[in-house]
């Protein structure tokens, strides 16, 4: 029987965790050549390369993201047994391994899955942002408990999972208040050839936003693209043009990026989901995110001022 070398995986996650092997030497008190040589050790025997240069650095490649998940929770475990033997509390918090698309919104992510961390049994969140297609195939490995995404999976999709809708919203244009104030007149005509920063083309809520403009003849001057949301309202902030975003998180946006609102596009409407393998929905904090989400955060969003 082969078994795993664990101090092998504890030099790889000691310099997965510090970034570095520089580091981890630091950490670990040995030299460079002693931990490079254990964890190409660890690399050679699990048959797959476990970092990849990224620029000065080291990236963690798909596997080693893999095998830096296993390692928490071997030494996570770990802890727990001599916290246990030293008479501290033991009890590790439910883990819920969660897959956020890099399309949503930071800030509804976090209101959607906020309940989920007040629950009374207390609940650890492992988040992971990448593509909704790349969240699918790591939610068909079993390597993550639920998907949140404004994309619903497909009838082609070439995974078996099941859409949750947790609620839909308006959708909100905003800008540094002398902006807003300049645009807001006379909406929507007076938008014709404002400075918008847009999301990416391609996407969902671009698509909703580019048939609204048809709609209404309007033709935005695009100063700004973007796939980062949080990087988009930062350039809104600082006025570099009117950008969009869910009513149901209006208020949190006015007041962390200190912008105003210009106006409600009622057409263009943001749904969110929540994707699993089942069915039916069994974990207790993916329940709670799904009913405080339906009954509470889009339940109360809407188009009033």
């Amino acid at each position: 029987m082969e078994w795993l070398n664990y101090h092998h995986l504890l030099y790889f996650w000691t310099a997965a965790r510090e970034g570095s092997i520089a580091r981890a030497c630091e950490k670990l008190l040995l030299a460079q050549p002693t931990v490079s040589g254990q964890i190409k050790r660890l690399e050679d025997s699990l048959g797959e390369k476990l970092f990849e240069k990224a620029g000065r650095g080291l990236a963690l490649t798909e596997t080693g993201r893999v095998v830096y998940a296993y390692a928490e929770e071997i030494f996570g475990l770990g802890r727990e047994l001599q916290n246990v033997l030293r008479g501290k509390p033991g009890k590790r918090p439910a883990r819920l391994l969660v897959g956020v698309s890099d399309m949503l919104p930071k800030l509804i992510a976090y209101r959607i899955l906020e309940p989920a961390m007040k629950l009374e049994e207390p609940v650890q969140l492992i988040c992971q942002e990448d593509t909704p297609e790349s969240l699918l195939l790591a939610l068909a490995d079993h390597k993550l408990d639920m998907v949140i995404s404004d994309t619903p999976v497909g009838t082609g999709a070439r995974v078996k999972a099941y859409n949750h809708l947790l609620g839909s919203c308006p959708a909100v244009l905003f800008a540094a208040p002398p902006l807003a104030k300049m645009y807001r007149k006379g909406f929507p005509a007076c938008l014709e050839g404002a400075p918008f920063l847009l999301p990416m083309e391609g996407s969902r809520l671009r698509r909703s936003l580019d048939q609204w403009f048809d709609s209404q003849n309007v033709r935005p001057r695009v100063v700004g693209e973007f796939k980062d949301s949080a990087l988009m309202k930062t350039f809104g902030e600082a006025g570099a043009g009117v950008f969009v975003a869910p009513a149901a998180i209006e208020a949190e946006v006015k007041r962390r990026y200190s912008v105003a609102r210009i106006g409600v596009l009622p057409s263009v409407v943001e749904t969110f989901y929540v994707i699993s393998v089942e069915r039916r929905i069994k974990h207790p904090a993916v329940i709670r995110i799904s009913e405080t989400a339906r009954d509470g955060l889009f339940a109360r969003s809407g188009a009033a001022d």
